[in-house]
């Protein structure tokens, strides 16, 4: 197998600035929207941007949330191998809200629509919308498209987008591996 760099740490972290700018300007104040990371991945960027709104921005009212969709994907009975689970921190309602769900890679569109049955136990959303780090465009099996995005990579099938986060891999860094 062989990696290649997409994005470097300068060009990740200048994604993620873009992507809270577009939060603002679609949503102000953050009083009735609510950001979802998607567990386990989406969760690192969620975090990320987070803390970049609140931090730079100095945008205070604002909920963040972490799903866990294990149980609600369309393979969990037809892995070889049992799937692990992560934890849901979802401490308010999402009844009525705005609600972004934010993920690493878009690949073939399932986990979303994971996302999207779990996210009813919680209430029923306003309007619900998605933020991804990487869109990869000829990959899907569902008919689910981003509203923010940070970058679109055209990956074929051998390939894999490999998203690396500084808090878990030591690093900021996406990368695309061919298997041989």
């Amino acid at each position: 197998m062989s990696q290649k760099i997409l994005l470097n740490t300068k060009e990740v972290n200048i994604i993620l600035h873009r992507l809270a700018c577009q939060l603002i300007e679609k949503h102000l104040d953050f009083s009735n929207t609510i950001l979802i990371g998607i567990q386990p991945r989406g969760a690192f960027l969620a975090k990320r941007l987070t803390e970049i709104l609140k931090d730079e921005y100095q945008i205070s009212d604002l909920k963040l949330g972490l799903l866990d969709i294990t149980f609600f994907r369309d393979d969990f009975r037809r892995s070889e191998k049992p799937f692990e689970a992560n934890q849901t921190q979802i401490d308010f309602l999402v009844e009525d809200k705005n609600v972004v769900f934010i993920d690493d890679v878009l690949y073939t569109g399932r986990s979303i629509r994971a996302a999207l049955t779990a996210i009813q136990s919680f209430g029923r959303p306003k309007s619900i919308e998605l933020l991804t780090l990487i869109d990869r465009r000829f990959s899907r099996d569902l008919p689910i498209q981003p509203d923010y995005r940070g970058r679109q990579v055209d990956a074929i099938n051998n390939e894999k987008v490999l998203v690396k986060w500084l808090e878990k891999d030591g690093e900021d860094a996406v990368y695309i591996e061919v298997k041989s």
